[in-house]
């Protein structure tokens, strides 16, 4: 099979190889092939103190893969959707989700805190899920896992972060020169600079950064203890692939592996970014069926 060759990892005499090969779409998009694209439909977590949130699920065994997006982002991505294709075609259940304010999802994302999306994300676990679930965070993303995991350890099985922004909106904000945190807590809106949208920045409240220094995990022990792969490219330029140096330091867990790209970026989006991940979370679930 041609494809085979350029997914070595993939195919490895577990009996999944041909529909993984067939079934990841976004990889065979990448590598000029023919799609075959899920057909799946949005549903809505209703919830009677809270907005409503968006979410595809597919039905399947344990452990689940939960994808949890990166700030500003949504459940459309790339990454997302070739774990969908993947969890799909080994038959575990996969679900990806907006959070309140982003994509799909009910709710203004000018009154969102990173409190709130944790709660989104605890959400989704207590209602959508039963049993062990694999949390795969992109950028912010990485770091509700965390708190998703130090909430529900009996929920969360692993790990994988991608570009893990731990506490980085907050560190960022406060090594700014004290003038300028001055200068915005007057003006009320900070305009963090990023490479992904055309003003080049991210425009936040001075409130969204207060309310975020009550979840900043990096200054203590992080109490996580399940298996964690934190996936990181050195040429990042958002978040510091030092971050995810740190919440390997930070945590509990003796089973802790840092994967860094040379040429990475911060979306990690080219075709050998995508096939790592898959090959990551495809280690993790039969890491986790040899332990149970």
């Amino acid at each position: 099979m041609a494809a085979a060759g350029a997914l070595p990892r993939l195919v490895r005499g577990s009996g999944r190889a041909s529909a993984l090969v067939i079934l990841l779409s976004p990889l065979r998009a990448a590598l000029g092939l023919p799609v075959c694209r899920l057909k799946s439909s949005v549903s809505f977590l209703t919830r009677p103190d809270r907005p409503n949130l968006a979410y595809h699920k597919l039905k399947g065994r344990n452990p689940g893969v939960i994808f949890l997006p990166g700030f500003k982002s949504n459940m459309n991505g790339q990454k997302a959707t070739a774990l969908e294709d993947f969890c799909n075609s080994l038959g575990h259940a996969f679900i990806r989700f907006d959070y309140t304010g982003c994509g799909s999802s009910d709710g203004r994302f000018e009154e969102c805190t990173i409190g709130k999306w944790r709660k989104d994300v605890l959400s989704i676990l207590d209602e959508l899920t039963d049993g062990p679930q694999i949390l795969v965070g992109s950028s912010l993303g990485g770091w509700l896992m965390l708190h998703a995991a130090i909430a529900r350890p009996d929920k969360v099985a692993a790990l994988v972060g991608v570009a893990v922004a731990a506490d980085h909106l907050v560190t960022t904000f406060k090594r700014l020169p004290i003038e300028a945190q001055k200068e915005i807590e007057e003006k009320g809106e900070w305009k963090l600079p990023t490479k992904h949208n055309e003003e080049g920045y991210y425009s936040l409240t001075y409130d969204f950064i207060r309310e975020a220094e009550n979840h900043c995990v990096l200054n203590s022990p992080i109490p996580v203890t399940c298996p964690i792969r934190l996936i990181h490219g050195m040429k990042d330029g958002d978040v510091p692939w030092q971050i995810s140096m740190q919440v390997a330091d930070r945590v509990l867990s003796k089973d802790v592996d840092v994967i860094l790209r040379k040429n990475g970026q911060h979306r990690m989006s080219e075709k050998e970014d995508t096939k790592l991940l898959v090959n990551t979370v495809d280690d993790l679930i039969d890491k986790l069926a040899t332990l149970a």
